[in-house]
């Protein structure tokens, strides 16, 4: 069963696990769910996805009853009018603050411009070596992107060299290699934690919020940050 954390009769969000799809993919044949169709037998109804999840990304994935509803959102998703958080466990002592606003290139090749802002919430020392270093060191971040862009936290975050622990793509084979070795842990550890925006039909502000997934809160523990 999926975990619902807000629904009305016209929209219904999740908490989405990591190495789910939204829906089904050309470029990933091996899934045999999906979180359109698992929601959908769920609640018993059509329901539509407003925005996407990496499949690699846990958290807040908002979903609609209805097609009036489902293009309003659009709308705002298009327009920057909804604003979202994310939490991501990197590599290495990240800035305490920080804006990235870095252009990232579409399939077609074709520049974007893409805009990132993140605090640092936590860092952690672990007293095992990993490579030249005697230590190995992390940090937990709050990410709020302004852009849209795909990939766009993985790629900015190994932009500065940070990259997110779990990321195969984009991050650090080294420590993705670590942390299966040493923790048997394979989760990108990037969870999309909130939802902010304008009910379409209510008009009144809705604020979402999702727990982060065992995988994360196992890795969380393992820093020590409670």
């Amino acid at each position: 069963m999926l975990e619902i954390v807000y629904q009305d009769d016209h929209l219904i969000a999740i908490n989405k696990p990591h190495g789910l799809l939204v829906h089904r993919s050309s470029i990933a044949t091996d899934a045999k769910e999906f979180a359109l169709q698992l929601l959908r037998d769920q609640v018993n109804r059509r329901v539509s996805p407003v925005h996407r999840l990496d499949r690699k990304t846990g958290g807040l994935l908002l979903f609609t009853f209805d097609k009036e509803v489902e293009i309003a959102m659009h709308q705002q998703f298009q327009n920057g009018e909804v604003k979202k958080k994310y939490l991501a466990i990197v590599r290495g002592y990240a800035p305490d603050v920080m804006d990235i606003d870095y252009p990232l290139a579409k399939e077609n090749g074709n520049m974007q411009e893409a805009f990132t802002s993140f605090i640092t919430l936590n860092k952690a020392e672990l007293d095992i070596p990993l490579g030249q270093h005697p230590t190995s060191r992390y940090s937990l971040v709050e990410a709020t992107p302004t852009t849209g862009r795909m990939h766009q936290l993985r790629k900015h975050f190994a932009h500065i060299f940070y990259p997110i622990i779990g990321d195969r793509k984009h991050g650090c084979n080294k420590q993705n290699k670590f942390f299966k070795e040493q923790w048997e842990m394979t989760t990108m550890l990037l969870h999309a934690s909130e939802l902010s925006f304008k009910h379409p039909v209510t008009q009144k502000e809705i604020h979402l919020t999702a727990a982060v997934h065992d995988e994360f809160d196992r890795v969380m523990k393992l820093m020590n940050w409670n």
